[in-house]
Protein backbone atom coordinates (compact mmCIF):
# COMPACT_ATOMS: atom_id res chain seq x y z
CA UNK A 1 0.00 0.00 0.00
CA UNK A 2 3.00 2.17 -0.15
CA UNK A 3 2.46 5.90 -1.38
CA UNK A 4 -1.80 5.11 -1.22
CA UNK A 5 -3.81 7.16 1.40
CA UNK A 6 -4.45 5.15 4.81
CA UNK A 7 -8.06 4.00 4.93
CA UNK A 8 -8.43 5.26 8.97
CA UNK A 9 -9.00 8.76 7.00
CA UNK A 10 -6.56 10.77 7.71
CA UNK A 11 -5.55 11.78 4.72
CA UNK A 12 -2.00 10.49 5.22
CA UNK A 13 0.03 7.58 3.52
CA UNK A 14 -0.75 4.21 4.81
CA UNK A 15 2.90 3.74 5.73
CA UNK A 16 3.39 6.91 7.78
CA UNK A 17 -0.23 6.24 9.30
CA UNK A 18 -1.30 2.95 9.95
CA UNK A 19 0.91 0.91 8.40
CA UNK A 20 3.48 0.85 10.97
CA UNK A 21 1.21 -0.06 13.64
CA UNK A 22 -0.09 -3.14 11.67
CA UNK A 23 4.31 -3.82 11.18
CA UNK A 24 4.58 -3.80 15.40
CA UNK A 25 6.95 -0.74 14.60
CA UNK A 26 4.46 1.44 16.46
CA UNK A 27 2.03 1.38 19.29
CA UNK A 28 -1.05 3.54 19.19
CA UNK A 29 -0.83 6.51 21.08
CA UNK A 30 -4.03 6.95 22.00
CA UNK A 31 -7.75 5.24 21.87
CA UNK A 32 -8.40 6.97 18.69
CA UNK A 33 -5.27 5.79 16.83
CA UNK A 34 -5.97 2.16 17.57
CA UNK A 35 -9.58 2.91 16.64
CA UNK A 36 -8.37 4.21 13.16
CA UNK A 37 -5.74 1.53 13.04
CA UNK A 38 -8.10 -1.31 13.67
CA UNK A 39 -10.78 -0.25 11.00
CA UNK A 40 -8.01 0.18 8.51
CA UNK A 41 -6.74 -3.40 9.31
CA UNK A 42 -10.60 -4.31 8.21
CA UNK A 43 -9.93 -2.38 5.41
CA UNK A 44 -6.52 -3.98 4.27
CA UNK A 45 -7.54 -7.54 5.51
CA UNK A 46 -5.15 -7.53 8.96
CA UNK A 47 -7.40 -10.16 11.21
CA UNK A 48 -3.98 -10.89 13.44
CA UNK A 49 -3.84 -7.27 14.07
CA UNK A 50 -7.28 -7.35 15.22
CA UNK A 51 -6.77 -10.18 17.48
CA UNK A 52 -3.37 -8.80 19.05
CA UNK A 53 -5.17 -5.71 19.53
CA UNK A 54 -8.23 -6.65 21.24
CA UNK A 55 -8.30 -7.12 25.10
CA UNK A 56 -7.72 -9.91 26.92
CA UNK A 57 -10.96 -9.90 28.85
CA UNK A 58 -13.22 -9.99 25.56
CA UNK A 59 -10.83 -11.10 22.79
CA UNK A 60 -12.45 -14.00 20.77
CA UNK A 61 -11.41 -17.59 21.95
CA UNK A 62 -10.91 -18.72 17.70
CA UNK A 63 -9.67 -17.25 14.59
CA UNK A 64 -11.37 -13.95 13.33
CA UNK A 65 -13.13 -14.33 9.97
CA UNK A 66 -13.55 -11.70 8.05
CA UNK A 67 -15.60 -11.35 4.90
CA UNK A 68 -14.00 -10.71 1.83
CA UNK A 69 -17.14 -9.50 0.06
CA UNK A 70 -17.41 -6.34 1.87
CA UNK A 71 -15.54 -3.61 1.45
CA UNK A 72 -14.83 -0.69 4.31
CA UNK A 73 -14.94 2.36 2.20
CA UNK A 74 -14.67 5.31 4.33
CA UNK A 75 -14.49 6.27 7.82
CA UNK A 76 -16.18 9.26 10.52
CA UNK A 77 -15.38 9.63 14.07
CA UNK A 78 -18.18 11.43 14.98
CA UNK A 79 -17.24 12.06 18.85
CA UNK A 80 -14.14 10.68 21.19
CA UNK A 81 -14.21 10.71 25.37
CA UNK A 82 -11.16 10.09 27.16
CA UNK A 83 -8.30 8.01 25.23
CA UNK A 84 -5.88 10.22 25.51
CA UNK A 85 -1.65 10.12 25.90
CA UNK A 86 -1.68 9.71 29.86
CA UNK A 87 -5.44 8.06 30.14
CA UNK A 88 -6.40 4.54 30.90
CA UNK A 89 -9.80 4.21 29.43
CA UNK A 90 -11.48 6.00 26.40
CA UNK A 91 -14.75 5.83 23.77
CA UNK A 92 -14.34 6.34 20.48
CA UNK A 93 -17.71 6.95 18.33
CA UNK A 94 -17.45 5.98 14.71
CA UNK A 95 -19.45 5.33 11.21
CA UNK A 96 -17.83 3.03 9.25
CA UNK A 97 -18.91 2.73 5.66
CA UNK A 98 -18.82 -0.19 3.75
CA UNK A 99 -19.91 -2.14 0.68
CA UNK A 100 -20.91 -5.52 0.33
CA UNK A 101 -23.31 -7.17 -1.99
CA UNK A 102 -23.22 -4.17 -4.28
CA UNK A 103 -25.12 -2.49 -1.16
CA UNK A 104 -24.12 0.34 0.74
CA UNK A 105 -23.74 0.23 4.73
CA UNK A 106 -22.98 1.86 7.33
CA UNK A 107 -21.61 0.30 11.17
CA UNK A 108 -22.29 3.13 13.67
CA UNK A 109 -20.46 2.25 16.69
CA UNK A 110 -19.11 3.62 20.36
CA UNK A 111 -15.98 1.45 21.32
CA UNK A 112 -14.68 1.17 24.43
CA UNK A 113 -10.80 1.25 25.00
CA UNK A 114 -8.61 0.00 27.87
CA UNK A 115 -5.36 0.04 28.08
CA UNK A 116 -3.63 -3.39 28.81
CA UNK A 117 -0.26 -3.88 29.85
CA UNK A 118 0.63 -0.65 28.75
CA UNK A 119 -1.27 -0.41 25.30
CA UNK A 120 -3.85 0.81 24.33
CA UNK A 121 -6.83 -2.25 23.58
CA UNK A 122 -9.99 -2.51 22.12
CA UNK A 123 -12.36 -3.80 24.82
CA UNK A 124 -16.53 -4.14 23.24
CA UNK A 125 -19.26 -1.78 21.90
CA UNK A 126 -21.46 0.11 24.07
Amino acid sequence: MANRRCPCGTGLPYDDCCGPLHAGAAPAATAEQLMRSRYSAFAVGDAAYLLATWHSTTRPPAALELDPDVRWVGLDVVATGGGGLLAAEGTVEFVAHRISGGQRGEQHEVSRFAREDGAWRYLDAV
